[in-house]
């Protein structure tokens, strides 16, 4: 087992819990390959390297982010996704049902080798494993400076959605043909149920269904479309008329306007996008 697993671990976090979770990350897998990258992207090229190499199991350390490049590494190819979950949010992790707070266990379940294959979604060519969004939330991403995050971790983001929420949303044009809304101010796109942390926004979702789940926000504003947020979180279906809820294989979002998109997280360009599935599932070390 060893011999065909490599760790990609992220070490960017310098928090003392971090430097912990290194360590311990370290000693689990010391009769294996680690390599620990220094700069964004570097994780990708490594995944890819390590395909190239025979790797059989290439296990992403760090969080959703970790996760996105290594998987932009793996895509199309028979290799398998493992997950040590030291990131801040790992909500892909909590998704498959591993223990995220207990390291040992998500270890065993790397040695054990039960696998799921689950849908491998991209936007234009960038591959994410859980979510995706169009407008607000990659605004909030896009100006959420390092410096914000090192100071204050997650609550950087509300930080930086209170700034945007003043302004007047862009204008999204929708094209799927499982789509009955043309406009939007807001597009989430989902692989898995949850969003943001252990929130299950998208209702209906299975990682494997083949399909994705898209919420339209419609002509609405930034504050209004907050409060909407909520109503999805807290409730257990999606009937306000504001929001659009469909599944669909295919989606295309369009803008006359420069507005950003976001995966897994990080940014990856403005609209136009397409999102649509890869032919070849992922597969994912998971318990069995």
């Amino acid at each position: 087992m060893t011999g065909s697993t490599l760790i990609i671990l992220n070490p960017a976090a310098h928090s003392e819990r971090a430097q912990r979770k290194r360590a311990h990350v370290e000693s689990l897998a010391r009769d294996c390959v680690v390599c620990a990258t220094t700069r964004t992207g570097e994780a990708e090229l490594i995944a890819r390297r390590g395909v190239k190499e025979g790797f059989e199991k290439i296990v992403a350390a760090g969080g959703d982010g970790t996760i996105n490049e290594v998987v932009n590494g793996l895509a199309g190819t028979t290799a398998t996704l493992g997950l040590l979950p030291i990131g801040t949010m790992n909500v892909f992790a909590t998704e498959l049902g591993l223990p995220v707070h207990d390291l040992e266990l998500c270890w065993d379940i790397i040695r054990a080798d039960g696998t799921r294959a689950v849908d491998l979604p991209k936007a234009n060519q960038k591959f994410f494993v859980q979510l995706a969004g169009v407008g607000l939330d990659a605004q909030v991403v896009k100006e959420t400076s390092s410096q914000l995050k090192r100071n204050f971790g997650p609550l950087s983001y509300l930080i930086s959605a209170a700034q945007i929420a003043a302004r007047q949303p862009p204008r999204l044009f929708i094209q799927s043909d499982d789509a009955s809304i043309e406009e939007g101010s807001f597009v989430l796109v989902g692989n898995g149920r949850l969003y943001g942390g252990p929130f299950p926004f998208f209702k209906h979702a299975v990682i494997d269904d083949g399909l994705l789940d898209v919420i339209v926000f419609k002509r609405l504003g930034y504050l209004e479309i907050i409060k909407y947020l909520q109503d999805v979180v807290f409730s257990s279906d999606i009937r306000v008329p504001e929001i659009e809820y469909f599944q669909t294989s295919r989606l295309r979002v369009e803008s006359d306007q420069s507005v950003p998109v976001e995966v897994d997280g990080e940014l990856v360009g403005n609209c136009p996008v397409e999102f649509s599935l890869h032919e070849r599932p992922l597969r994912v070390l998971v318990p069995e």
